[in-house]
């Protein structure tokens, strides 16, 4: 086990860090090394299944950041974009892996992150999974198939608790739409509309959001002509998924050099 890489879990009493750190410790390809939480937060000083009312498994959880990614190979990151920012200057630091899976950054912590992957590999990316990633692909040659005729629109849907919109997905299925079309998305983005909007402007690539429940993640990109749809469409049901995708990040930057990278240089497509 000595000679597995060690993992760091941010902000481990979440949704995603609580599937994180099983993910890890069941994998047999990973040790977790470290747990860390914000200060005052009530898990700070337990081990870390313990917290999450299980068998104690020799890790306890800190609100010391540096002391953990010091001892690590690798770290993973769903957490807030300005913990993000600088939690890409430790792992920098300590030469470690950052897989960042944390979405909404603005442009200039988006710079930031770009500095650290000098020094770093940095694996970001708004969705994790496998097939994600494929429909990212698809949407891209879709679109490029099809011309201005056809309205491209984004339609995602996530828990109550999410905090930003569009998710990280639906800006990367955006982008991919963009790029097959040969487009800049700034350009023809469109997003939210309400009362007396006026008709779509063609060659837009709109956005919608739905927000409710315990809905993990779901998205559309529906491509809508005269007479026709063509729906491409992913859910996710469990998130293992996005969890099993980032220890996979992590483990294949062991032995890349530094700079940023996403999911799509992870499962080489």
């Amino acid at each position: 086990m000595a000679d597995l890489p060690g993992i760091v879990i941010m902000g481990v009493s979440g949704r995603m860090g609580q599937m994180l750190t099983h993910t890890v410790l069941e994998s047999g390809k990973a040790r977790l090394v470290g747990c860390v939480e914000r200060p005052g937060h009530p898990w700070v000083g337990q081990d870390v299944r313990a917290a999450m009312g299980g068998v104690p498994v020799g890790v306890t959880v800190t609100d010391e950041p540096i002391d953990a990614i010091a001892q690590a190979q690798a770290v993973i990151d769903f957490s807030t974009p300005a913990a993000s920012v600088g939690i890409a200057r430790l792992a920098a630091q300590a030469r470690a892996v950052h897989v960042i899976g944390t979405t909404g950054f603005s442009p200039e912590d988006l710079e930031q992150i770009r500095l650290a992957a000098r020094h770093a590999i940095v694996v970001r990316a708004g969705n994790m999974s496998l097939g994600v990633n494929l429909l990212v692909q698809l949407t891209r040659r879709v679109a490029a198939a099809l011309d201005a005729d056809f309205d491209i629109e984004v339609i995602e849907a996530h828990h109550r608790h999410k905090v930003d919109a569009p998710s990280g997905t639906a800006l990367m299925l955006g982008q991919a739409a963009a790029e097959g079309r040969g487009v800049a998305l700034d350009e023809v983005s469109e997003r939210g509309r309400d009362g007396l909007t006026g008709a779509r402007a063609r060659g837009a690539i709109g956005f919608s959001a739905i927000r409710g429940g315990d809905i993990v993640g779901e998205h559309d990109v529906v491509f809508a002509g005269e007479g026709e749809r063509i729906v491409l469409r992913h859910v996710a049901t469990d998130r293992a998924v996005f969890a099993r995708g980032a220890l996979k990040a992590a483990l294949w930057g062991q032995d890349k050099k530094p700079g940023e990278y996403d999911m799509l240089d992870v499962l080489g497509l």
